[in-house]
């Protein structure tokens, strides 16, 4: 009788109109891998992913149309702009909008992001000067707010023992749409010069060369957000302290276990003293988020810089490219980094930890873009060949990095406090990512002049940059800077 009266007191409490409830209710029952929630966070993450660097294989052409550089050394240098800008819109507003999925839930927020692509990526590929692509480009950051409150969501819809899976869906897919957006650039720019017997130069595509890429991710993003309407909610949305108390209460007086119900006062006071702690004072939250920026800030750079040295011209260090030849290569790169992140990286971080593999990856990237500018000497078949096994290996490596501090970020906190974690999170990536591009299309209008430096020359020096950066990363992995936290 004792064991039948004490078994409620020791179950989790649900409440009826609660859906954060409905959707713990729901985990309980599930033992195998949710493949219906892998779905849809990836669609979600890809839609929001995809125009980020879905215009760096074209932007090269787009800023020589737009008349605005007077040199051709000086195209990367205006080109950096244009890809700050997004990074620079979502740096201040992503903090709001992780406010915002912890009050309102993780599903607003998610539908306005993704709806947010619908409308501005389309009028940013009708851009009709630098500016109207800098301001387009500008709001979509601003209003695309979903990476933070997707990691949320990716760690509180899944069973504990799955949440290493949630989150590298999350990074895999990230990566994946960092790779997709650029090959449909690539492929999907200008076609009235590709493809002349479908497309004419008299029709809107000829009319506007960059926006049927555009176009294409906006369709998607539409049915991203209609599909979006029916994902369930995971934020709790019941005073928790409040009932708690009377909770505790009503234990007290239907059972005699007095042991049981101070421990779970003990917990509820844990709790509301948890609810009050500052994020900024969290140690392991803030140094991985540090950690965090500084591998963002190389990805960004390098992933302007990949397009823009592919397809400059030979005379200059780069690889006469093509955006169709660009948009090959990322797209072999993004199906070798979704083979290794859904089938090898779960079982790498249990083994050897997300710190570990973080650590790991850096120091592998450091000779991998060391060898770059010796690709340029290749020519033909074999350059094909190291090109994409080069890229593809590198892509592997950012993402195994980005997954480790997701983890980490997300074992930091509790759910209560996950959405603004994430968001600040963001903040600080968008304003590192938003330096990446501007700064790297500096350096590399700069580095493009120097041909014939002493030290470094031309495009040696770029990658030695980009170098130092994943260094800098590497060391801020290892004691004391480095903290991890556990839920």
């Amino acid at each position: 009788m004792a064991q039948e009266s004490k078994k409620p007191l020791l179950e989790k409490h649900y409440y009826e109109n609660c859906p954060g409830c409905k959707t713990d209710l729901l985990k309980q029952s599930r033992t195998g891998i949710p493949i219906r929630q892998l779905v849809s966070i990836w669609i979600v993450v890809l839609c929001t992913a995809l125009p980020i660097s879905s215009l760096f294989p074209f932007l090269y052409f787009m800023i020589r149309d737009f008349q605005i550089a007077k040199r051709e050394e000086d195209i990367g240098y205006y080109a950096g702009f244009v890809g700050s800008s997004f990074m620079f819109g979502r740096a201040l507003t992503s903090v709001l909008w992780g406010v915002m999925a912890d009050r309102y839930g993780r599903k607003p927020v998610i539908i306005i992001g993704t709806l947010s692509v619908v409308i501005l990526n389309t009028l940013f590929g009708l851009s009709l000067n630098f500016w109207m692509a800098i301001g387009t480009r500008f709001l979509l950051g601003s209003f695309n707010g979903l990476l933070g409150p997707i990691k949320a969501y990716a760690v509180e819809i899944f069973r504990e023992e799955h949440h290493a899976l949630g989150l590298s869906t999350v990074s895999t897919s990230w990566g994946i749409g960092l790779i997709i957006g650029p090959a449909l650039g690539g492929f999907l720019a200008q076609p009235a010069e590709k493809y002349p017997s479908i497309f004419s130069k008299e029709s809107l595509f000829g009319r506007f060369p960059y926006f049927l890429p555009c176009l294409c991710i906006s369709l998607f993003a539409l049915v991203v957000t209609i599909a979006s309407c029916w994902l369930p909610e995971t934020l709790h949305m019941h005073n928790e302290s409040n009932m708690s108390h009377d909770d505790l209460c009503a234990d007290l007086e239907t059972s005699s276990n007095w042991s049981y119900a101070n421990e779970k006062r003990d917990e509820i006071e844990n709790n509301e003293s948890t609810s009050k702690g500052s994020l900024i004072r969290n140690w392991p939250l803030m140094s991985s988020i540090i950690v965090y920026c500084v591998f963002s800030l190389h990805d960004m750079a390098y992933a302007e810089l990949f397009s823009l040295w592919a397809e400059s011209p030979k005379k200059f260090g780069g690889l006469s490219y093509s955006t169709e030849d660009v948009g090959e290569v990322l797209a072999i790169s993004g199906f070798s980094l979704l083979v290794f992140q859904l089938l090898l990286y779960p079982y790498v971080e249990r083994i050897l930890g997300p710190v570990m593999v973080s650590r790991i990856a850096g120091i592998l990237t450091i000779p991998l873009l060391t060898s770059y500018p010796l690709l340029a000497t290749l020519s033909g078949f074999s350059l094909a060949v190291m090109l994409n096994c080069a890229s593809a290996i590198k892509n592997v490596l950012s993402v195994s990095i980005i997954t480790g501090m997701f983890i980490l970020q997300n074992n930091a906190v509790e759910q209560h406090q996950r959405g603004a974690a994430n968001g600040i999170a963001m903040t600080g990536m968008s304003l590192f990512k938003a330096v990446g591009p501007a700064g790297g299309g500096a350096i590399f209008s700069w580095a493009q002049k120097r041909q014939h430096g002493a030290f470094l020359p031309g495009d040696q020096m770029v990658f030695f940059i980009l170098n130092v950066v994943v260094a800098l990363g590497v060391i801020m992995t290892f004691k004391p800077f480095l903290k991890q936290g556990h839920q």
